[in-house]
């Protein structure tokens, strides 16, 4: 599974915007790359493509987790960890 590249950066774009919203000021999470966040120089947030769909690798705990973000439920689903993270940072 190859890293998500300008294509589906661009598809993911408004599942970006929605993270970017998420970010609350001065929690030391940025954006190092379209699609690549990191929280104080640690990787958090990556997307990933292949033949199966997008993917989004949430680090939850010092794991990576994967999530798949091809349809509204997957997304949402997504969005419910990440927004559980920023609410503890």
């Amino acid at each position: 599974m190859k890293h998500a590249g300008p294509a589906a950066i661009r598809a993911l774009t408004p599942l970006l915007a929605e993270i970017r919203r998420e970010i609350p000021r001065g929690a030391g999470v940025t954006e190092v790359k379209p699609g690549s966040f990191s929280l104080k120089r640690d990787a958090l947030l990556h997307f990933h493509e292949d033949p199966t769909g997008l993917f989004a690798d949430l680090k939850i705990d010092r794991e990576w987790q994967r999530f798949p973000v091809n349809h509204s439920r997957e997304t949402a689903t997504f969005l419910k960890a990440w927004r559980r993270l920023m609410t503890d940072h």
